[in-house]
Order: structure tokens, then C-alpha cells, then sequence
């Protein structure tokens, strides 16, 4: 009885998803299996898939024929690259363990671009979401300065209103009692430094002038006309 490693189909139209499965060839495609390997579901990006790889192994050295999919599939998941790590075992090209470590790092290897394909898929949703549906632009709030105090603890210069009690500086409008300032005014009484006029009375040395009543030295002037009229006598 030939036995086959082969996907049974399962979901609605156009929505299809896979049962891998161990089932005989003569059996239906979506009948009766013997035993069921994993999970295959075609319609995500990546694709999911989920395998027992022992068990898969398990029946490849049965004997077990999988499908061209089955076979791709076996492939990616590293059950067909440790097939032909044992078989390098079998026939003393490696120890076990180096053909543990080598699939180790094959399956890290594919599981990381697993990883890296859905990252790049989630950016691209979310790229296209928010080119068709827009983004809200962001609300920028200015952040105060570290050098400067936040605005908030200066509002206590608003303290300083009490400014409105310096009104009582008005009570000491009592300073225009100080216009007996005013009483200063016999400072100006300090004119009788005018009444050094007095130095006007040096006046006086104009009436020098009488020195002008020198005049009388014309009335000398007869003493010429007499001598004048000597020479009629």
C-alpha cells in the first residue's frame, strides 16, 4: 500500500486553507488520513505553515512520497535538509552533532527571514492605511527651556499685586506738608543782597562830573578876546 504525504483542503471558496497529512494514495483527497503532520495556510503573507518536522522525518525514512507542494514545504521547514544531513552521518562524513548544529543554524536562518518578511509586510499595511486614511497632524507643545522656569512658577509675580497696598503711599501725600519748603522763601529775603544797590550810590563818582564844570575854563576865552582887543587899543 503505497502511503502519501500530501494536503487536504479545507475552508469556503477562495479562502482556502490545508491539513498536511500521512494518508493512503487510494484514499480521496479530502477522506480519510492516517495521520495529520501540520498546518498550511496559503492566503497569508508570508505563508503559515506549521509542521511536527520528527514525525515528518520519521515517515520519509518509511518510505512515505510527498506531494510536489508537500515536498516544497518539507523543504523550507528543514525536514528534508536534515534527511540528507543524517545520510551524511550513515555514511561517515560528519559526527551527529555536526549535523545537529548545522540544522540548527539552517532553521535559524530561515526562521529570522520569516521574521524579516512579516515585519516588512506590517510596515506596509500600516504605509498604506495611513496613506488612504491620513494621519491627524501632531499636536506640538512647547516645552519650556532648561535654562528658563517653567511659565507657571512665574505666575507668582501676579503676587505682587498686593502693589494695590502701596495706596497707603498715597498717605503720604502728608509730604506736601512739606511746602513750609515754601517758608524757605526768606531765602529771598536774602535780597537785600539787592539792596547792595547802595554800591549804586557810589554814583556819586559821577558827580565827578562837576569836573566837567571846567567849563569855566571857556569863560577864559575872554582873556583871549581881550587879548584880542589889546591891539585896538
Amino acid at each position: 500500500m503505497a502511503v502519501k504525504i500530501r494536503l487536504q483542503r479545507h475552508g469556503r471558496k477562495q479562502s482556502p486553507y490545508f491539513k498536511i497529512v500521512i494518508a493512503d494514495a487510494r484514499s480521496p483527497r479530502d477522506g480519510k488520513y492516517i495521520e495529520r503532520l501540520g498546518f498550511y495556510n496559503p492566503m497569508t503573507v508570508p505563508a503559515t505553515i506549521e509542521i511536527d518536522r520528527e514525525k515528518a522525518l520519521d515517515w520519509l525514512n518509511k518510505g512515505a512520497q510527498p506531494t510536489d507542494t508537500v515536498r516544497a514545504i518539507l523543504r523550507f521547514k528543514g525536514v528534508m535538509f536534515k534527511k540528507h544531513l543524517l545520510r551524511g552521518v550513515a555514511k561517515g562524513a560528519m559526527t551527529i552533532e555536526e549535523a545537529e548544529v548545522k540544522w540548527q543554524e539552517f532553521i535559524r536562518e530561515k526562521d529570522a527571514k520569516v521574521l524579516d518578511r512579516k515585519k516588512t509586510v506590517a510596515e506596509e499595511k500600516e504605509n498604506l492605511r495611513v496613506a488612504m486614511s491620513g494621519v491627524a497632524k501632531p499636536v506640538v507643545k512647547e516645552i519650556p527651556a532648561l535654562d528658563t522656569p517653567p511659565a507657571a512658577e512665574e505666575a507668582p509675580v501676579a503676587e505682587e499685586a498686593p502693589v494695590a497696598d502701596a495706596a497707603p503711599a498715597a498717605e503720604e501725600a502728608p509730604a506736601t506738608e512739606e511746602a513750609p519748603a515754601a517758608e524757605e522763601a526768606p531765602a529771598a529775603e536774602e535780597a537785600p543782597a539787592a539792596e547792595e544797590a547802595p554800591a549804586a550810590e557810589e554814583a556819586p563818582a559821577a558827580e565827578e562830573a562837576p569836573a566837567a564844570e571846567e567849563a569855566p575854563a571857556a569863560e577864559e576865552a575872554p582873556a583871549a578876546e581881550e587879548e584880542n582887543k589889546e591891539p585896538e587899543a
